[in-house]
């Protein structure tokens, strides 16, 4: 079996690449990786001159996903690359993923996993086939305070659910969907790139997944109204969903266009006897409501969280955590089903949040084309 650090690679992510960095913080955070190459652009002498200022060995820099496939498996086993992050846009995750699962190596993805959800169940289906592990990069479900939340509300600390309220409003779309050509520009409003949706299949779907996460329960059915603007504009700015979770019901709120705003997640779950609400921008307060008692502030690094939210907690009391935080914790939890050690659940997103992400995504937009009706997910 493997030992020492997790050799690391990565598709996509080079220069400029906000995400790319992301991904290498939460890698190195841990200090259970260690980046060893990858294909990081399109134009092979670009990603070999980003290689170089990363210092990576100019050999395990490849031109593309399947290069970097035929080469790694010639090295011995305890020089290859174990698992590979894929930070491109949406439209190469699945081929992406397909190729580098069969050919044995472990995956990290951004969302949405996929374009369809056909593609979705054939990525489950070779997860289950290969023993391999998919992490799939819902970075928020990372917070301690959300993975707190995540924690009361299994222990029944709020009651049964009545109600899950989730938000999530930036406002970066609002500057180029008013001008056509500037939109045109905007892969992630080009359905060949960025698939049948936008808004709904970028940060829609982060609200979807975080109710889910957060409650432990699926939503079962979907209402959805959205918006595009503009005629010859064919994916989603904004929108509204109507959801079911069993006997409770809910609303998630999803919008590019909401001027002004930077990065506004918000989820509110509302049970019989108690409430539980985070919000992104302020990330290390969980406030607690009860109907008999003043709110409650929890933060991180404190004795009276759960183990799941201590052990995502890198910082004494007081001192935030970030995204990088956040997403440095999915890392850890691949890191030790890789390494097969025990996992707790929650600890990381699998291909199985990926499928039922693209299945939220086809039933939201089928929702709205049907006049907006009540779609069974």
């Amino acid at each position: 079996m493997a030992t020492g650090r997790i050799k690391l690679g990565m598709l996509g992510g080079g220069e400029g690449a906000f995400i790319g960095i992301a991904h290498r913080i939460a890698a190195y955070m841990g200090e259970k990786y260690e980046l060893v190459g990858g294909a990081f652009d399109v134009d092979y002498q670009r990603g070999m001159a980003f290689a170089e200022t990363l210092e990576l060995n100019q050999s395990r820099v490849y031109p593309d996903v399947q290069s970097l496939i035929e080469k790694e498996n010639e090295l011995p086993a305890d020089q290859r690359m174990e698992v590979v992050s894929i930070v491109t846009p949406n439209f190469l995750h699945f081929p992406m993923a397909k190729s580098l699962l069969e050919g044995g190596f472990h995956v990290i993805c951004e969302k949405p996993m996929t374009m369809t959800v056909a593609e979705a169940e054939e990525l489950d289906h070779l997860v289950s086939q290969t023993g391999k592990q998919f992490c799939l990069t819902h970075t928020y479900t990372g917070y301690p305070m959300v993975r707190q939340m995540k924690s009361m509300i299994a222990s029944g600390q709020i009651g049964e659910i009545q109600r899950v309220d989730v938000q999530y409003y930036q406002g970066w779309i609002n500057p180029v969907i008013h001008d056509t050509e500037k939109r045109k520009s905007v892969w992630r409003l080009d359905p060949a790139k960025s698939g049948i949706s936008c808004c709904m299949g970028d940060i829609g779907l982060h609200a979807f997944n975080l109710a889910e996460y957060v409650t432990g329960s699926e939503i079962d059915q979907v209402l959805a109204d959205l918006n595009y603007l503009y005629d010859d504009n064919t994916l989603d700015v904004d929108g509204t969903v109507l959801i079911r979770m069993g006997q409770a019901k809910g609303v998630i709120r999803s919008s590019q266009i909401a001027t002004g705003e930077e990065n506004n997640l918000t989820i509110q779950v509302y049970g019989k006897t108690g409430a539980l609400k985070w919000q992104q921008e302020q990330p290390t307060v969980l406030t607690w409501l009860t109907e008999d008692q003043p709110a409650q502030i929890l933060k991180p690094g404190n004795s009276y969280n759960s183990k799941l939210a201590m052990d995502s907690t890198k910082m004494a009391p007081g001192h935030p955590e970030g995204i990088f935080d956040a997403m440095g914790n999915l890392y850890l939890g691949l890191a030790k089903a890789i390494r097969n050690l025990p996992v707790q659940s929650g600890e990381y997103p699998t291909v199985t949040d990926g499928l039922r992400g693209m299945k939220f995504i086809e039933k939201v937009v089928l929702s709205h084309r049907e006049d907006n009706i009540w779609i069974t997910i």
